[in-house]
Formats: structure tokens, C-alpha cells, sequence
């Protein structure tokens, strides 16, 4: 692996690296999942029906479907072009990588260590601006976009306002691992984890019940569930326990 590391580096530029190598982890992370999900309604109906956590009558239309794929390829490519910009200034400015590039590949537990830790700051850059997405004065104009969809599927992840995917979606995760100076390869396993996250806690199933079931409830209730780990949930008694503690 190292010796087709170090080939690829010979080869070609870091930010053509990274922004090729950032499309693939989005397009098996992030695609494949989302047409794995939806297709599960045509290829096994009765084993999709049993899982399905909201019934049938409040799942997306065909039109519904059609449109939110459509939103997403345009943020898709928004955020692509935005990349390509971003590298281009990067690189004229003092010809530094975003990530760190080096010659050997980070050992595994640094890995794990550099995710966690991405893990982490993502969870609070993703809290605070999903509750300021909640805002009174903010959610009809923008975040109202994001939940037209009260039964999630996976594709609807980034199904979002474009200001809404800039600043939730992209930030918080492009974010740390420069904050961290991340190796390129550990900021690819941290999206690869969050891409997967996301879909999963979008598709609408309970294969991987906790997370499903938390964000489906947040669509459904608005007020709760706002991270994506709990961990700030808790602290500001915004996940769904301590809610209905309160209440009673």
C-alpha cells in the first residue's frame, strides 16, 4: 500500500490528489448507500416494509424522489466547485496542502486518533449550527428545506438550502482534520465514517436502530436530537429523555 502511496505521490500534485480521492470516498460513502436504501423498496418490499421505522403513508413520492435527487447533485456540485476554488487559492498562496501528505501512511491507531477526535469537533461545529438552523428567524427561509422530508431517506442527508450545506453539511467536517493537520488518508476514513453516519441516520430503517431512530424523531418532533453523537444532546438537555422529563 505504502509503494502505491508513494507512486501516486510521484505522479501527481496533492490537491489533485485530494480532490479525486475526496469524490471516490463520497461516491462509495455516500452514494452507494443512499441507492442501496432507496432500492430496497423494489428489490426486497417485504423485508423493507418490516423495517421501516414511519409508515408507508408518510414515505417521499416518486416526484418527491426525483426532486431531491436533483437537489443533491447541485449541492454536490457546488461543493465540488467550491473545493476546486479553494485548493486553486490554497495553492497560490503558499503552495501548502490542506492535509499533510507525507511519504509514509499513518498507522492505524493514529488513524483511529485522528478520527475521534475529528468525531468530536464535528459533533460541536454540527450542534450549534444545526440550533441556530432552528432559529425562528432562520429555519422558515432556509432549514425548512431540509425537513419537507418528515419521513428521512438516505439520499435526503444533503437534501438542504445551499447555505444550509455549506455551512452544516461541508464545514463541519472539512474543518477539523485542518485543525488537526490531519494526514490526507485520515481526513478520507473521517469522511467516509460521517457519510455513512449521515445516510444511515437519514434512510428511515432501523438496521443500525439508535441513530435512525434518533433522527427520524428530530424530523418528526424539530425540537430534539440536534447532534449527532449525543454528546451535546445531553449537556443542553436537548435529546429526546431529558425533553420528556422535563415535560412530565
Amino acid at each position: 500500500m505504502e509503494l502505491s502511496w508513494n507512486g501516486l505521490l510521484q505522479k501527481h500534485r496533492p490537491p489533485v490528489i485530494e480532490f479525486w480521492g475526496t469524490l471516490l470516498v463520497q461516491l462509495v460513502f455516500f452514494w452507494l448507500p443512499s441507492l442501496f436504501y432507496l432500492a430496497l423498496d423494489h428489490v426486497a418490499p417485504n423485508l423493507s416494509q418490516r423495517h421501516k421505522l414511519q409508515p408507508r403513508t408518510k414515505q417521499p413520492t416518486p416526484a418527491e424522489l426525483k426532486d431531491c435527487l436533483k437537489v443533491v447533485f447541485r449541492n454536490q456540485l457546488l461543493s465540488a466547485l467550491i473545493h476546486i476554488s479553494l485548493l486553486s487559492l490554497g495553492g497560490l498562496a503558499d503552495g501548502k496542502p490542506t492535509y499533510r501528505f507525507d511519504a509514509s501512511l499513518p498507522p492505524l491507531d493514529q488513524v483511529i486518533l485522528d478520527v475521534l477526535a475529528c468525531v468530536f469537533l464535528r459533533e460541536v461545529l454540527f450542534y450549534y449550527a444545526h440550533r441556530i438552523l432552528h432559529l425562528p428567524s432562520v429555519y422558515p427561509k432556509i432549514h425548512k428545506v431540509h425537513h419537507r422530508f418528515t419521513a428521512p431517506v438516505a439520499l435526503a442527508a444533503q437534501y438542504a438550502h445551499p447555505i444550509e450545506h455549506f455551512f452544516a453539511n461541508s464545514l463541519p467536517i472539512s474543518i477539523p482534520p485542518m485543525i488537526l493537520h490531519c494526514h490526507v488518508v485520515s481526513f478520507w476514513v473521517f469522511l467516509a465514517v460521517e457519510l455513512l453516519e449521515t445516510t444511515t441516520a437519514h434512510s428511515g430503517y432501523d438496521f443500525l436502530s439508535v441513530l435512525a431512530e434518533k433522527h427520524d424523531a428530530h424530523h418528526e418532533k424539530f425540537l430534539i436530537n440536534f447532534g449527532t453523537i449525543g454528546l451535546l444532546d445531553w449537556i443542553h438537555g436537548t435529546d429526546e429523555r431529558t425533553r420528556q422529563k422535563r415535560v412530565a
